[in-house]
């Protein structure tokens, strides 16, 4: 990102958020799928909240903390939309929420992520509070030349698809995508896969421009007979990405869960030692060029 593009940062606090109406809430996931994801977007026509592709923006949910008895804390999501929002008004943002659920180790409950079930179960034209935007680590380069390597995990899709709505569905006058781009996304299922026919348009449409990878771990085996997971497609196209990688112009994106890093480390350092490279020693170069974005939770 060069100084071309002025990144915005906490035009909204907590202690004075905005007030954002909820415009749409649907599920992303199809028949078969497990969990609940929803995508959802927040009308911003009133108040002067703006972001970037790659930045967060914090939600506060309502109601107060239990335990604590204070007000809940704010919770920060990737924004999944473009700076033009999905409505391509510049009046709107979207994002792209799973419902935490979870066993609690010593009661054994299922425990309700508090954000995310007030966000998945959300009313059209129910009020939310909202912050931000923040976030500088994930931002999309302005060379429109560039090319863009994508390794997601279930909902770490959300700051890939503002890139790839930007490159490919938006054509706004302001950016013209020339580069190559490629999304490995790791999912459970097929009936998983996020925004899955508008990946696949945009892969027919933009076949020079765009590859899309899946590694759906309960559907596909890896090459020794077990689960399919992100880290086996990158040794499967360690060549590939390892050379694209050499390129200058390539900047290397992650969004998921903990524990991405050392699977990208353990599918491409083999392919960097046979080409004499030592895989922690090239991170660091790519950091310092700017060329590595990480965003793990």
């Amino acid at each position: 990102m060069s100084a071309k593009t002025k990144v915005p940062v906490n035009i909204y606090r907590p202690n004075s958020p905005y007030i954002g109406k909820c415009l749409e809430n649907y599920s992303l996931v199809s028949e078969g799928g497990s969990g609940i994801v929803q995508h959802l977007t927040f009308d911003l026509s009133g108040g002067d909240l703006h972001y970037v592709e790659g930045q967060s923006i914090g939600i506060i949910p309502p109601g107060v903390d239990e335990k604590k008895g204070k007000p809940h804390k704010l919770r920060l999501y990737s924004i999944a939309s473009t700076r033009h929002g999905d409505k391509n008004d510049d009046k709107t943002v979207s994002l792209c929420i799973r419902k935490l659920e979870y066993q609690h180790p010593e009661t054994n409950e299922t425990v309700h992520g508090v954000c995310s079930t007030f966000l998945c179960n959300l009313e059209i034209g129910a009020e939310v509070s909202i912050c931000g935007p923040v976030g500088q680590e994930m931002l999309l380069p302005d060379d429109e030349d560039a090319n863009i390597v994508m390794l997601a995990t279930g909902t770490g899709i959300a700051p890939f698809r503002a890139f790839l709505w930007r490159m490919f569905k938006e054509q706004h006058t302001d950016y013209k995508f020339k580069g190559f781009s490629w999304l490995i996304f790791g999912i459970p299922y097929s009936a998983n896969i996020l925004y899955k026919e508008d990946l696949e348009k945009i892969q027919a449409d933009y076949p020079e421009n765009f590859e899309l990878t899946y590694a759906i771990s309960r559907e596909q085996q890896n090459s020794e007979g077990g689960r399919m997971y992100i880290q086996h497609r990158v040794a499967e196209q360690a060549e590939k990405l390892w050379n694209l990688l050499q390129d200058p112009k390539t900047h290397l994106y992650m969004c998921g869960l903990k524990g991405m890093e050392s699977g990208i480390e353990e599918g491409l350092s083999p392919y960097a030692a046979q080409n004499g490279v030592e895989w922690s020693t090239f991170v660091k170069q790519l950091k310092k060029e700017h060329r590595w974005h990480v965003e793990v939770y």
